[in-house]
């Protein structure tokens, strides 16, 4: 997307934040993205899960609700870094940061 558009996607640097809060660096994790110590936490429960159980999907989420609650706040993160950094201009947290 913004190869494409020049506007960073909603999980734009996600997978940097997240690789980052899986070593330990908690501060840096979230310097990249807000939502990195939590989709790190979320695929660690997932993965004591599915080794417990012995299952790749060991429990089916039935309830939808926290799906899209879970978007919402994705969203609603994106818009708000979307117009801190080009609305704004600020380049601090929660903007995009520049990519090595």
């Amino acid at each position: 997307m913004r190869a494409l558009t020049g506007v960073p996607c909603p999980t734009c640097f996600l997978s940097r934040a997240t690789s980052a809060a899986l070593t330990g660096d908690l501060s840096g994790s979230v310097q990249w993205h807000a939502f990195g110590p939590i989709a790190a936490a979320t695929l660690l429960g997932w993965s004591v899960l599915s080794l417990r159980e012995r299952r790749l999907l060991p429990r089916p989420l039935r309830n939808s609700t926290l799906w899209l609650l879970a978007s919402a706040a994705l969203l609603t993160y994106w818009l708000l870094r979307l117009g801190l950094t080009y609305g704004l201009g600020l380049r601090e947290f929660p903007g995009f940061p520049i990519s090595p």
